[in-house]
């Protein structure tokens, strides 16, 4: 991603210049376009991405927000959290030899990042077949791996239409934004569709839902200027504006929005799929959590502590039990968890009841299920069970999605059907 920022303008020589010097210094010198989405200290000393990252490009047609996302199995925790905020997907392939056979092999992270993104409501996806120029620029090489992409993208739910393919080759800088030199010579010999950032521009917004109330995850909460707290995240819904009194949920905290930054400018007003940076005054920054929901005060989100989920079960071994605990995630939250019933099972193309009160759930199964919330931090008659804000998915898409993971795997995902026990 950092040369391609590099190729649209995005990046000044400057700091490319200083990236490469001290990438080279430690001896890391090939990660130097990646040092600038990587900016932590651990993340450039072990040459992997640990945190979401954000950045801005345009194209001709398109101003798009990137969200660069981990890859490492250690933090997909924070990868979810970042695709939970994404409209599309750039699926990064590394074509180098042994390489994508070890992501795309059973438990590979090139299998579950897919099936994340896509459970999470993702439907667009372009696949950037990338370090061709490591393998001569093979056309062979590069129909194989297609050949093992597209089957396994219709299986995880997106059309063929809405899928892309791209080879590139990110350090040469080929086919990125342009297929022009010495380096293009032997990729021009057998390829002549579009470039990378002309993929990029043809993507579709999808409809953004500004007449629902406003619901606004937080992703991220850091010390702002003077008395006020900045948060930032994505409207899942509605609208907010300089001046407007927001609910803080969990909890009954409420704080005024004192101004609204995107990436490049201060704004009055955001709306539904716009990640923006809220600055919050007359609130203890102690009340502001990564996972909390900023809300209207006349229209606030529902904290449940059990509801009812359709799921579809991925490639697991173990089966899933009734009184399974579980990690749930819903956008930047992940909480302990129980599956505490298994109500049915259902055809997965109609939908129609095949089982009720099944014993387990096996890999490639679609249940109803009722999820509820554990406490973490004790257990006892006086300990209650956590709640969560979240709502139905036939309210809000975006709040009514989940993820449910157990032993660091991606067991299921779904969507919530009912709230069954409100707090």
């Amino acid at each position: 991603m950092g040369r391609l920022l590099y190729e649209l303008g995005r990046v000044e020589e400057k700091a490319k210049v200083a990236n490469e010097r001290a990438s080279s210094k430690i001896g890391k010198g090939s990660f130097s376009w990646a040092w600038q989405l990587d900016g932590t200290t651990e993340e450039r000393e072990r040459g992997i991405t640990m945190d979401i990252a954000v950045q801005m490009l345009s194209t001709p047609h398109r101003n798009i927000t990137i969200l660069d996302a981990p890859g490492h199995r250690d933090f997909i925790p924070n990868m979810i959290s970042g695709a939970s905020q994404a409209d599309c997907a750039l699926l990064v392939v590394d074509a180098s030899t042994g390489e994508f056979e070890a992501g795309f092999d059973r438990g590979g992270q090139t299998r579950e990042h897919v099936v994340l993104v896509r459970s999470l409501g993702v439907t667009q996806i372009v696949a950037a077949i990338n370090k061709l120029d490591m393998v001569d620029w093979s056309k062979g090489r590069y129909e194989d791996i297609c050949h093992h992409l597209k089957p396994f993208l219709v299986q995880s739910g997106f059309q063929t239409s809405k899928t892309h393919f791209v080879p590139v080759g990110a350090m040469p800088g080929v086919n990125l934004v342009s297929r022009n030199g010495q380096d293009a010579v032997a990729l021009n010999s057998w390829y002549s569709g579009p470039t990378l950032a002309q993929l990029l521009d043809r993507l579709q917004p999808p409809r953004r839902d500004i007449t629902s109330p406003l619901r606004f995850p937080i992703s991220n909460v850091f010390k702002g200027q003077g008395s006020t707290t900045g948060v930032w995240g994505r409207a899942c819904g509605g609208l907010v504006q300089v001046g407007e009194r927001l609910r803080v949920l969990p909890g009954d905290e409420t704080a005024v929005v004192k101004a609204i930054e995107t990436e490049t400018d201060r704004v009055q007003w955001a709306a539904a799929g716009s990640n923006v940076t809220l600055y919050l005054t007359a609130i203890d920054p102690i009340h502001l959590n990564v996972g909390s929901v900023l809300c209207p005060l006349t229209d606030l989100v529902e904290l449940a502590s059990a509801f009812t989920a359709r799921i579809i079960v991925f490639d697991i071994q173990v089966p899933i039990l009734a009184g399974t605990s579980v990690e749930l995630f819903h956008h930047s939250r992940d909480v302990p968890a129980a599956i505490s019933k298994l109500t049915a099972t259902l055809d997965r193309a109609s939908g129609a009841v095949t089982k009720r009160n099944p014993r387990v759930l096996t890999k490639g199964t679609s249940a109803e299920v009722q999820i509820t919330m554990r406490q973490a931090a004790f257990a006892g008659p006086g300990a209650r069970s956590a709640a969560i804000p979240l709502e139905p998915f036939s309210a809000n898409k975006e709040m009514g999605r989940i993820l449910i993971r157990r032993g660091g795997e991606t067991i299921a995902a779904g969507i919530v059907l009912e709230i069954v026990r409100r707090n």
